[in-house]
């Protein structure tokens, strides 16, 4: 079965090349287009994408807010940030949001390809350019204020529940995977991620980089 892409970019030269692209691919098919923030939301309830592939400076609405908005509407959509940014900050509050992945447009070809289909494997997709930006953003939080705890002792299902937040599910997938509640899911994610000293699923997202849960 062919994963159903919605394009979310302002700019129809780099619209019609990814279409290209991606429409050569045997398991992929850009099934609608989107060129403002209000429109994505729009096509993307009508359409029902697996996929939306999301510039993060969209016109009228800024991506990340139209991120946020799709999540909380479409939790099990999954949505790819592609962007000429590279600041840490924009990569920390799109993994913040729930994007699945972030990938750069100077990336937008064989590599892209490949975060499509890490991020619907379940996996989280960063780019090794921004992996070191997510690094080198945490480091001198850990440092200075001893807050990411690296050798907190996780039971195997707090290890389990963080790995799988970590990779964007959702409480009641993460339930439905591990055949356990959700209160029970969220019990043992609030557990775990006051053994590691975690704030947010961005933090969590860089700590489970750090220790290699995202290639387990």
């Amino acid at each position: 079965m062919k994963v159903r892409i919605l394009l979310a970019d302002d700019h129809a030269v780099l619209r019609a090349g990814l279409k290209l692209l991606l429409n050569a691919q045997s398991d992929m098919q850009v099934i609608g287009e989107a060129t403002t923030g209000p429109e994505v939301l729009t096509v993307a309830r009508a359409l029902g994408p697996d996929l939306v592939i999301l510039d993060v400076g969209m016109p009228d609405m800024d991506g990340l807010q139209v991120l946020r908005q799709i999540k909380r509407a479409h939790p099990q959509m999954q949505v790819l940030m592609l962007t000429m940014h590279e600041e840490e900050g924009y990569l920390r509050r799109a993994l913040e949001a729930g994007a699945a992945g972030y990938c750069p447009k100077s990336a937008a070809d064989a590599e892209l390809i490949s975060a499509i289909r890490a991020v619907m494997r379940g996996n989280v997709y960063i780019h090794p350019s921004h992996t070191k930006l997510l690094l080198d953003g945490m480091l001198p939080t850990a440092n200075a204020n001893n807050t990411v705890q690296l050798n907190a002792e996780l039971s195997e299902r707090e290890h389990a529940v963080l790995r799988l937040v970590a990779l964007g599910h959702t409480n009641q997938e993460i339930a439905d995977q591990l055949a356990l509640s959700v209160k029970t899911v969220e019990s043992y994610r609030a557990r775990g991620m006051e053994k590691l000293g975690l704030a947010s699923r961005a933090a969590l997202v860089r700590h489970a980089m750090q220790q290699g849960w995202l290639n387990e």
